[in-house]
């Protein structure tokens, strides 16, 4: 990714761009993509709270494949990686967003660590899609073939330190020791940073997300 091209907005901007995208539109796609813990997930549901009802978020994390699935791959310690994704069956589904008016799609249960089938909705009145995802602007296939898919890209952008302090706590908080916590940080989440990183294209904007940004406060803060 060629950062020195990169538009930086803000999120009073980003939500204006947003509208004005919508506006006359029956549904526009918006992806929001980053490096774990960057706050996309945040983000996304804040800008869906502002955006109003016509606003939907889908999850890329809905599309992870199952733990026994990915022990029988021998994949189950790279879990998050891009190939423990169904890509293409995600792929499938924003086509089907684009072009179908009701459409229901799964989602991820952290506390459970497991997918909820049909548990999100799309639906007739839904004109704003936020995407967020770790690998929504990958320029390798299947996950390339979704370029053509989104009105707007957004990138989220974290200091490295800033960046690793996160992943470390998401661990914790999981129940994971210090010490296995900054292994399961260096041996499989930073792998996963520099390849989104090394690997994803230009989107149309970016935001700086740094310790204490607005983008963590209430929706209610964060454009009154």
């Amino acid at each position: 990714m060629n950062e020195d091209n990169m538009t930086v907005t803000t999120l009073p901007e980003l939500k204006s761009k947003i509208e004005g995208l919508a506006f006359g539109q029956p549904r526009i796609l918006v992806a929001i993509a980053g490096p774990p813990t960057s706050g996309k997930s945040t983000l996304a549901e804040d800008l869906a709270c502002t955006l109003g009802s016509t606003a939907v978020v889908l999850p890329m994390d809905g599309f992870r494949l199952e733990n026994d699935q990915l022990q029988e791959m021998g994949l189950l310690h790279r879990k998050g990686a891009p190939e423990t994704f169904d890509a293409e069956g995600f792929v499938s589904l924003l086509r089907r967003v684009r072009n179908e008016s009701t459409i229901p799609f799964p989602t991820f249960d952290r506390e459970a660590d497991k997918i909820v089938p049909n548990s999100g909705q799309i639906h007739e009145g839904t004109r704003i899609v936020l995407i967020e995802g770790n690998y929504l602007l990958l320029n390798l296939r299947p996950w390339s073939d979704l370029n053509n898919l989104f009105d707007l890209t957004v990138w989220l952008k974290v200091d490295r330190e800033e960046l690793e302090a996160r992943l470390i706590s998401r661990w914790l908080t999981h129940g994971l020791q210090p010490d296995d916590a900054r292994t399961r940080v260096l041996g499989n989440d930073k792998k996963n940073v520099t390849f989104v990183e090394a690997n994803s294209i230009a989107p149309d904007v970016t935001l700086k997300s740094r310790r204490s940004q607005v983008i963590f406060f209430p929706a209610s803060k964060l454009f009154n």
